[in-house]
């Protein structure tokens, strides 16, 4: 079986293989690196928010203090006392 000169042209080469694998593994790359980007970002926000929970929660936790001392000064029952971890 004999191939025209057409089809000849459009024969793929080691060259030409070599040369697509590397895009494709650039473009491979910059997907993978957003990824890693957007996953990163995720984990700070996270990370942030589990912050600043903490710090809501030590605020709050102060606060019934002050409004616990208040109402046993007042002779008022403690409705809620504060949780110590």
């Amino acid at each position: 079986m004999s191939i025209s000169p057409e089809q000849f042209i459009k024969l793929v080469t080691k060259e030409n293989l070599k040369e697509f694998e590397e895009r494709i593994d650039e473009k491979v790359t910059k997907k993978i690196d957003k990824v890693l980007t957007v996953v990163e970002g995720l984990a700070k926000k996270h990370k942030d928010h589990d912050i600043e929970r903490q710090a809501n929660l030590a605020a709050h936790n102060r606060i019934q203090g002050d409004v616990n001392e208040v109402r046993k000064h007042c002779g008022l029952g403690i409705k809620h006392p504060v949780l110590e971890p």
